[in-house]
């Protein structure tokens, strides 16, 4: 899993200290963690992206006080109306100790299914596991080469060494349905019955 490296500044708590840091381009963050206490920081908005607007999951080196502290990105808060960040929450890693975190599904193979005319549909683009800081993966791979259309995948069917998955064994995953041909039967069928009442103007002429 890639690692970034962030420097950070200490920040004043506060609404007003809140805003004043915004407008300058920075975003109020926390760090906290078991038998850490809560350590009020601000990082520039630009180094807040890559882990914001990024397909995988990475760990975060935070440089803070002449302190390193391995972490994560735990949440975020997005202004409601222009949707920029406007604060974060991270949490510091312990070598021993598991966490809870959301990463991202990506699918891996071309289906049977897809092949034969089904499409794939990614139900849930996220999954959230609980394990080691170690074993925290970028993403998780689904294979979907052996699905056919009709079949599914299920979180209960996900088996990942050191990962135990938070969602129900039920929830789906990903499944292959079963390609549209509604319209297309509807077409052909409109097409015959037009060929039909042509047939019957000739023979009435």
């Amino acid at each position: 899993m890639a690692i970034i490296t962030i420097e950070a500044k200490p920040r004043e708590t506060g609404k007003r200290a809140a805003k004043a840091i915004r407008r300058q381009g920075w975003v109020p963050c926390i760090l906290y963690g078991h038998h850490v206490e809560p350590v009020p920081f601000q990082i520039p908005e630009l180094k807040l992206r890559p882990l914001i607007y990024t397909t995988e999951t990475h760990l975060v080196k935070l440089e803070l006080n002449g302190q390193t502290w391995d972490c994560i990105l735990k949440d975020v808060e997005f202004h409601p109306v222009t949707d920029r960040p406007i604060h974060a929450d991270f949490q510091v890693l312990r070598t021993t100790e598991k966490i809870t975190v959301t990463v991202p599904v990506r699918i891996v193979g071309t289906a049977i299914g897809v092949q034969r005319g089904g499409v794939l549909q990614l139900v849930t683009h996220e999954l959230e596991v609980t394990c080691l800081p170690k074993d925290i993966p970028a993403h998780i791979d689904i294979d979907v080469t052996n699905l056919d259309i009709g079949d599914a995948l299920h979180v209960g069917d996900l088996q990942f060494e050191g990962l135990e998955f938070e969602e129900a064994p039920d929830q789906t995953v990903v499944v292959i349905a079963a390609p549209q041909i509604g319209g297309l039967e509807e077409e052909e069928g409109a097409e015959g019955e037009a060929g039909t009442a042509e047939a019957g103007s000739g023979t009435s002429a």
